[in-house]
């Protein structure tokens, strides 16, 4: 049955009361025992058939090297969801799918693996009634998505016939640079049309990334000072506050500005800044970001605009921890950063003289990602001196994680007989405000993958530019000697302190 077959003809489209559920399909997870799938996907595949988001006929298959059968697997998958489930365990949800849980071994240059991927995936569309639509995420390092995409081709597997669907996700980073973006896009592209490729930003399902559209568009009391007029400078921040853990493998010689900016911090910062679009399709919104993107660029002078950074080691949260080039698997010459700081300018009349500055960081005294508009004066202050030396500015202060809100920073009068203005907070937090949980960002970019949503998911026009902003700092710092140290546990090398104070202003402490 095709999916127009299986529309409601008593429902209407607009009416989003109710939740749409996925068809009939398979979700295949390549890298099935790494730490993401783990901590993220599994558990996710889970809270979405506990909300019942998820159709009888869905199978979950798990790829890898490892020497398991369809139990082992299944095990592993039980501990995870027990172990990181956002919902409520329920033995029934665990038991309808479990189900149509299987495992199949093999390397990602194994012909006979793919095989009897093919074979299962086969048996899965007669016993678990799948329909033959099959999803493959590739949690796997960007190296290997060129040959797994070729075995995907070579066996039929990403054949779109018949009225069945296939679809592949892809995990970021999206290249390493300019060129191999353009080649990672030209090897997938060569397998599945442009509509059947999605590119994972989780960011992108953060349900404050979503009210962040609302809160511009719903509300008139916003849109009008979201404008060079009144804004002074926007900063984008996610900090971590752990090292690198057990990533050495992955994270050096990538660094912080590959991990981060080129994808999620250059998604948030366009959609901080674009234009309204007509609706909220997927080609409307994708229109609008990649204006903002195309008009966006790096000063100049990128040793005055740019910061770079590695943690030494030292005294965080009570726990001494290492610096690091003392980190597992690092090799003492390293010159990844784990700091990255850049001024990022767009060149249009909504924006133009407003510096976006974006950073990211491991080891930073909090965990916390957020978008901070920062506004101008007032132009005329009736006050003396005196009476203002405790006023900051104004901003609006959107967090995206972990304490999802929106925070309003303004001068308000000190109770007293004199004129004191100090700065105050009014605060919206998600937990406070509704009775139901957010989701979790991979339960909202996997359900949009099964129901074939694009909205969220950025294109290769968007890849490409991203690294056309970001290509030159990486080019500079590689030219450009080694990162400076910066202590754990604090907000960076003194060189980002300085990037700011260059053009009068100092960075929010979250």
């Amino acid at each position: 049955m095709s999916e127009d077959e299986r529309v409601n003809p008593l429902r209407d489209p607009l009416d989003r009361r109710l939740p749409r559920i996925a068809g009939p399909c398979a979700l295949v997870i390549f890298g099935v025992t790494g730490d993401l799938a783990g901590k993220k996907l599994l558990p996710a595949v889970y809270d979405l058939a506990n909300r019942g988001l998820l159709p009888p006929g869905f199978a979950l298959v798990g790829y890898a090297r490892r020497d398991w059968d369809e139990d082992a697997f299944a095990q592993v998958v039980l501990e995870a969801v027990k172990a990181h489930a956002r919902t409520p365990f329920k033995e029934e949800v665990w038991e309808q799918l479990r189900q149509g849980i299987r495992f199949v071994q093999g390397n990602f240059t194994d012909d006979q693996g793919f095989a009897d991927l093919k074979v299962t995936l086969r048996d899965l569309e007669e016993s678990q009634g799948t329909a033959g639509n099959n999803a493959f995420y590739l949690s796997i390092p960007p190296a290997s998505f060129d040959r797994v995409v070729g075995q995907l081709r070579k066996h039929g597997l990403a054949k779109q016939d018949g009225g069945r669907w296939s679809r592949v996700i892809i995990e970021k980073p999206f290249g390493h640079d300019l060129d191999s973006a353009r080649e990672l896009n030209r090897v997938v592209g060569s397998v599945f049309p442009s509509e059947s490729v999605f590119r994972i930003d989780h960011y992108l399902g953060k349900e404050t990334v979503q009210n962040m559209l609302a809160l511009r568009f719903a509300n008139q009391m916003f849109e009008p000072i979201w404008n060079n007029n009144y804004v002074s400078h926007v900063q984008i921040t996610m900090a971590e506050d752990i090292g690198i853990g057990g990533r050495a493998g992955y994270y050096d010689g990538i660094g912080a500005a590959r991990d981060v900016i080129q994808n999620h911090l250059l998604q948030l910062m366009a959609l901080t800044a674009m234009e309204e679009p007509n609706n909220f399709e997927a080609e409307e919104l994708r229109a609008e970001k990649r204006k903002v993107l195309a008009a966006a660029s790096t000063p100049a002078d990128l040793a005055a605009h740019t910061a770079r950074g590695q943690y030494l080691g030292g005294w965080q949260g009570g726990e001494k921890v290492r610096g690091y080039l003392e980190e597992d698997g690092i090799e003492p010459s390293s010159t990844t950063e784990t700091y990255a700081a850049i001024r990022v300018d767009v060149d249009n009349r909504r924006w133009a003289g407003v510096p976006f500055y974006l950073r990211t960081a491991k080891r930073m005294p909090r965990r916390v990602t957020e978008i901070a508009l920062n506004f101008k004066r007032a132009p005329h202050l009736p006050f003396a001196a005196t009476d203002t030396t405790e006023m900051g500015t104004n901003a609006l202060v959107m967090r995206i994680q972990p304490d999802e809100g929106v925070t309003m920073r303004f001068g308000a009068k000190v109770p007293g007989s004199a004129m004191e203005i100090r700065e105050v907070s009014m605060d919206f937090g998600y937990g406070g405000a509704f009775t139901e949980s957010s989701p979790e960002a991979y339960e909202r970019l996997i359900l949009d993958v099964l129901l074939g949503d694009p909205p969220l998911f950025p294109q290769h026009e968007e890849v490409e530019l991203g690294w056309r902003i970001l290509d030159p700092v990486l080019d500079f710092w590689a030219e450009n000697g080694t990162p400076e140290g910066y202590a754990a546990g604090t907000w960076g090398p003194s060189s980002a302190d300085e990037m700011l104070a260059r053009d009068g202003f100092h960075w929010r402490r979250p």
